[in-house]
């Protein structure tokens, strides 16, 4: 009898040990889980990012979606929208002083040169060039000024209520703006337009101005060479804006839509951009759930919240691979 109370305890005490056992490995695992994916938002060094699934608009990933930071030229896509809708791609436009005298990158365009709308947009959206900027912006409006207003109330009406533009360039200034959430939704009210979706996504290209001086361009968006799935894309880069982009591809039957803000160095955006990819189709497969980060603007303690409209994620979060 004595024996068998002693198996008895001793029964009991390998259940209690297995079940502190297993309550430790727990314990363990949900401590790491935490760190990893801390660790997770950290990887993205740009200091805000947005993953947009195009078709719905929900947010699949989100690093200070809501941080207000400066545009750059991305800035010229909000431009090139406001341009779509109210001139034709055939419209002539001269070129004035003031275009022609905007700061650097340029396209080279000089005072009288008669060139089409259609050639300022891709020498806009895949140069960059900043005269072709202006000079769309004086086509419509006869003044930069009058022009920005209709940018602001373009971006209102697409529910980017972050953003503000002080020109169209985005050179920057005081009080000029956008977060990268609002940055895709621009993005995506872009894509919808065929003209602006084949601009983005072409490589190269010679155009001319109408008395036949040819611009050899180059986009800017060096995915174009790198990831077929990349279908479009703007850089922007100033001194205090640092690198930024937003980019469309597409991954199986899905389109995502990628935002990047205040990046540190031209090549991170590039892997950054991949990699969100790559998150926010597995976000779609139901491998992953969306997650916000938002950190302190020394980008110490990150700090993760779940999205609260999501599903659970089947399978645990994995570093982003850089």
């Amino acid at each position: 009898m004595k024996n068998s109370d002693e198996l008895r305890v001793i029964s009991n005490g390998l259940r209690l040990t297995h079940l502190k056992y297993i309550l430790l490995i727990f314990s363990l695992f949900t401590i790491h889980y935490s760190l990893f994916t801390v660790a997770y938002a950290d990887d993205i060094q740009s200091k805000a990012a947005v993953v947009m699934d195009a078709a719905t608009g929900r947010v699949l990933y989100a690093k200070n979606p809501e941080l207000r930071l400066l545009p750059a030229s991305t800035t010229k896509l909000m431009t090139a929208l406001v341009v779509i809708e109210k001139m034709k791609l055939t419209d002539i436009v001269t070129v004035s002083h003031r275009d022609a005298s905007a700061p650097p990158t340029k396209a080279g365009l000089r005072a009288g040169d008669k060139v089409t709308i259609q050639t300022l947009l891709y020498a806009a959206l895949m140069k960059s060039a900043n005269d072709a900027a202006v000079a769309l912006a004086e086509s419509v409006t006869g003044s930069e000024e009058e022009f920005v207003s209709m940018m602001n109330m373009k971006a209102l009406a697409i529910g980017a209520n972050n953003t503000h533009y002080i020109n169209a360039n985005g050179l920057p200034g005081e009080g000029q703006y956008i977060t990268a959430y609002d940055l895709s939704k621009i993005m995506r009210q872009a894509i919808k337009y065929p003209v602006l979706k084949e601009i983005l996504g072409t490589r190269i290209t010679e155009l001319s101005t109408e008395a036949g001086k040819t611009m050899f361009l180059k986009n800017t968006n060096k995915l174009l060479w790198s990831d077929e799935d990349v279908l479009v894309g703007k850089t922007g880069y100033t001194n205090k804006a640092r690198h930024c982009f937003v980019c469309a591809g597409e991954k199986g039957n899905e389109t995502l839509i990628v935002a990047l803000l205040g990046s540190p160095r031209r090549e991170l955006l590039w892997k950054e951009s991949e990699a969100l990819m790559v998150v926010g189709t597995r976000v779609l497969n139901n491998l992953e759930e969306p997650l916000v980060f938002l950190t302190k603007a020394d980008n110490d303690n990150a700090k993760v919240k779940k999205a609260s409209y999501t599903k659970k994620s089947r399978k645990k979060r994995k570093r982003l691979a850089l």
